[in-house]
């Protein structure tokens, strides 16, 4: 796979397709998170979408270093709020290294608009620092 090149993990593309079967998960109005994580050299991409119950999300791999857990809290139409939290895999556990919590208002966005909601992130983590970059937007509208 080349460094430009896009992977998917099969649990990434498992959960996009439930979330996108869920009522309102891909409607045309709907919010939804997409997210670009990048490390060592592959870049994957993540879509959330509003669930009622943010216990029920499952993180998502990351090359078996890192696991990344976007949670969209509320209704297509109405967010209580947005978390993502990536953990560092160790050998015996996940280890959480970073949380982030986003609360309305995210502003008036319109079918087909985007909202850049955490900039570029670059977490380090483990013994050797190992480096997981991501950036996260807010959309209304289809994938």
């Amino acid at each position: 796979m080349t460094p430009t090149a896009r992977a998917s993990s099969s649990a990434g593309l498992w959960l996009c397709c439930l979330w996108a079967l869920a009522p309102g998960g891909a409607s045309a109005g709907g919010l939804h998170l997409h997210c670009n994580l990048s490390y060592a050299g592959a870049t994957q991409t993540v879509q959330a979408w509003p669930v009622p119950d943010p216990y029920t999300v499952p993180s998502v791999d990351v090359r078996g270093r890192f696991r990344f857990k976007p949670v969209l809290v509320g209704t297509p139409e109405r967010l209580e709020r947005v978390n993502l939290y990536v953990y560092f895999m160790t050998d015996t556990q996940p280890v959480l290294v970073q949380q982030a919590k986003f609360l309305p208002p995210f502003g008036g966005l319109g079918v087909g608009e985007a909202l850049p909601l955490t900039g570029e992130q670059r977490v380090y983590a483990g013994p050797l620092e190992r480096e997981l970059m991501y950036d996260c937007q807010l959309r209304r509208g289809p994938l």
